[in-house]
């Protein structure tokens, strides 16, 4: 969690934007899908095709109604910031080197290369406006609501039953955390192409063929990789084979009803390892939550899911997990219930061969998330509901439809529905207002969610971004007398009084927070850290060689040495160390950025380039960089590269002064006349003298140089004069020495002309 970004520039409404994009969207999904997907009736006029449509165009209204406010939201301080805003190999856009890493490595813990770059896709066209991006969460949601109804029509005939399905999937409460959250851009991605899956795979059973077959493949290797909670798809598959398309009672065999799942079971256990790899550090090991905990709270959570599918009250964004302290009666009621329901729906399988496809796909696709291999310390999360209360949605539509047989039944049935949908529809309009921002969203789980010290840790997280910084300290207290060991809140709380101006109760604090827990190298990290921020650069030092000892591998920790080590003089030292933090992390931009700072300290200029050329590969938009790379290149003898870093050094920071004095003298002073812009570099250098209030005489050398080369050299003399008496005044005998020599050039009426780099000798 860290600072958050603007959201919409103020001046810029994204409604009519949004309202556009979102009636194309819906032209494209129900013509052409549409016209897919009933090409049975072949006329565009029948009454099928009417029906349909008219479905479609309801879905996505209703779905636009609860969703489209996001479009005005901020991101919130809960995983966005690693995910999108505050990620480099994010926010630098859509690239091949960002590709190539998005297959290649991992991304807030995760392998989900689709995913990855639909963020990346995303910040490309939106940079990091939040609104931009909740518009793409609600516009793939609204084509998979779109979808989901397309399919079941398909797959059974039934309009009226598969819209109510659609229509409860698109605006459920539950459905809120999936769309409202930009981080969980998976779901609804990989919601596309589970329903796309589904689709072809119904298709493929209508009649079996190779090329359909690879088709639904690719649909799911698709889906697995933006999202692998897809990895029971195949299991679902079957279900499906049973009812509605009752492949069980046709030519296949159960045997080859299986063995043609195989291939598709062999990418869920691919996608199923690389999941495990990307998220191995953030695994509860079992000395942490034993398996038998995992297991009771899983029973549980199966039944807590049904519960909030009918009365959806008091959900949260976070929900503790209840580790060894769950009621053995509650327990033996979930277990109780979950038999006798799989027992029902096994025994009435044929009258109502629907159950079993519903209830069991619910149970299925919750297997990957519902903590048997824990991730995190929730004990269970709304937006795991996303795909798997589809099955529920379906078992209870079809269901209570065959049940009524009257006619006023049927229309007593009609009214009830609309009453739900509409009831349903304003439960998660007001659900998705509270993540407008974070305070609104973590207050809002306080209050559903007592005693919640995750919340209690973020509400202060955001706090403390803005400025309220006592209400943060408050929070960061509160959730550490609930979760003492919980070391993030530590951490932020020390954050939090070093930024009120505490550095030694800081530091104290860190101090009796690693005596009590030696081995965590975190503590010892942030202890680093106070000192640092205190000027004691040799016990930040001794701070992170501590937390090295912990644990090795630790970029950050090789990072900050090197930053106590340049304070102390000790270069190369500091240099080893930097080459040590981008071994270990060979995108850490900052790392190669301060690497080339040091190396061309030591006029090693070749290496030097070198370190920044890693450190823009890293982070493209990195102006600091770009203005040292710039004197490099310059150095170097590579003048037309050096400006252009300074040019893109000014384009992401029009204000600055070193870049914009460094351009302004190379176009002033440089021997060569096909790099001089008198006009230009005269603009460049008074911009650079009026941010710097006219008190920095390194400027007003630079624009002496200026306005001599335009041949002014009456004010070239003046202003160096006055540059003059302030480099005294400074008593900087060398830049005296260069101004002197710069007025006697200007007495001459001539200009300068150097090929060195600012500040350096200059020769007429």
């Amino acid at each position: 969690m860290e600072n958050l970004p603007l959201a919409i520039d103020p001046g810029i409404n994204p409604t009519p934007i949004v309202l556009r994009l979102n009636f194309r969207i819906t032209n494209v999904v129900t013509d052409s899908l549409l016209v897919m997907v009933l090409r049975d009736s072949r006329q565009d006029k029948s009454p099928a095709f009417h029906r349909a449509l008219g479905v479609c165009i309801f879905l996505v209204a209703i779905t636009w109604l609860v969703f489209g406010q996001t479009v005005r939201y901020d991101f919130v301080n809960f995983d966005d910031n690693e995910y999108v805003y505050d990620n480099p190999k994010i926010t630098s856009g859509l690239t091949i080197q960002g590709v190539v890493r998005a297959f290649s490595g991992t991304h807030a813990g995760n392998w989900h290369p689709l995913t990855t770059l639909s963020h990346m896709l995303d910040c490309q066209l939106w940079g990091v406006r939040g609104g931009g991006h909740h518009l793409t969460n609600v516009a793939l949601h609204t084509i998979a609501v779109v979808l989901l109804f397309l399919v079941l029509q398909q797959m059974t005939g039934a309009i009226w039953r598969s819209a109510f399905v659609a229509a409860v999937f698109a605006i459920h409460p539950l459905r809120v955390e999936s769309v409202a959250w930009i981080s969980e851009r998976k779901d609804v991605l990989s919601a596309v192409f589970f329903m796309l899956t589904l689709g072809a795979y119904a298709r493929y059973a209508r009649s079996p063929s190779l090329g359909r077959y690879f088709t639904m493949s690719i649909l799911f290797a698709l889906g697995l990789m933006s999202k692998p909670m897809l990895v029971t798809v195949p299991f679902v598959l079957l279900l499906l084979d049973y009812w509605p398309l009752n492949r069980f009672t046709g030519r296949s065999s159960t045997k080859e009803l299986i063995l043609e799942k195989l291939p598709l079971l062999a990418l869920s256990v691919a996608s199923g390892l690389a999941t495990l790899w990307a998220q191995k550090s953030s695994m509860a090991r079992v000395e942490q939550l034993s398996l038998i905990s995992r297991i009771t709270n899983g029973l549980i959570t199966c039944v807590i899911y049904l519960k909030q599918m009918i009365w959806p009250a008091h959900l949260a964004v976070f929900y503790p997990h209840p580790e060894d302290k769950l009621p053995i009666w509650e327990i033996a009621i979930a277990t109780v219930l979950l038999i006798v329901v799989s027992a029902g729906a096994i025994m009435l399988r044929r009258k109502r061969p629907y159950l079993i496809t519903g209830w069991f796909w619910y149970l299925i696709m919750l297997l990957p998330v519902i903590g048997l291999i824990q991730v995190g310390s929730q004990a269970h999360a709304d937006r795991y509901t996303y795909l798997p209360q589809i099955g529920l949605y379906v078992l209870l539509v079809w269901a209570i439809a065959d049940a009524l047989a009257s006619e006023l039944q049927c229309r007593t049935l009609a009214l009830a529905g609309c009453a739900i949908i509409i009831a349903l529809a304003w439960c998660a309009h007001v659900q998705t207002s509270y993540w407008r921002n974070g305070e609104s969203l973590w207050r809002h789980t306080l209050g559903a969610t007592p005693r919640n010290f995750f919340a209690h840790d973020g509400l202060g997280h955001f706090l403390l971004n803005h400025g309220r910084v006592d209400e943060a300290i408050n929070q960061f207290e509160t959730a550490l007398k609930i979760a003492p060991d919980f070391d993030r809140a530590e951490t932020n709380l020390m954050a939090a009084l070093t930024k009120k101006g505490s550095i030694d109760n800081t530091i104290a604090r860190l101090q009796a927070f690693v005596s009590e827990y030696p081995n965590d190298a975190q503590g010892y990290y942030s202890l680093g850290n106070a000192f640092l921020k205190k000027g004691d650069s040799q016990g930040a030092m001794e701070a992170y060689e501590k937390a090295l000892t912990i644990q090795p591998r630790y970029p950050a920790a090789h990072y900050n040495i090197g930053i106590a080590l340049d304070q102390n003089g000790r270069i190369d030292e500091a240099i080893a160390h930097y080459q040590q933090a981008v071994k270990e992390d060979p995108h850490y931009a900052e790392a190669y950025s301060l690497l080339g700072n040091d190396l061309l300290r030591k006029t090693r200029i070749d290496d030097a380039i070198a370190a920044y050329e890693q450190a823009l590969k890293s982070r493209p938009a990195y102006p600091e960089v770009e203005k040292n790379i710039g004197l490099a290149l310059f150095q170097k003898g590579r003048p037309s590269e050096a400006i252009a870093n300074w040019q893109n050094a000014l384009a992401a920071e029009p204000d600055s002064v070193d870049s914009l004095n460094n351009l302004a003298w190379v176009l002033a002073t440089f021997p060569e006349t096909w790099i001089r812009n008198g006009g230009q570099a005269l603009a460049l250098a008074k911009r650079a003298n009026q941010l710097s209030g006219d008190k920095n005489p390194a400027v007003l050398r630079t624009l002496a140089a200026a306005y001599a080369e335009n041949r002014r050299f009456t004010e070239a003399r003046v202003i160096a004069e006055q540059g003059l008496q302030l480099a005294n005044a400074q008593r900087n005998s060398a830049l005296v020495n260069i101004l002197e020599g710069d007025i006697a050039v200007y007495r001459a009426n001539t200009p300068i002309r150097t090929a060195a780099q600012p500040g350096a000798a200059a020769s007429p």
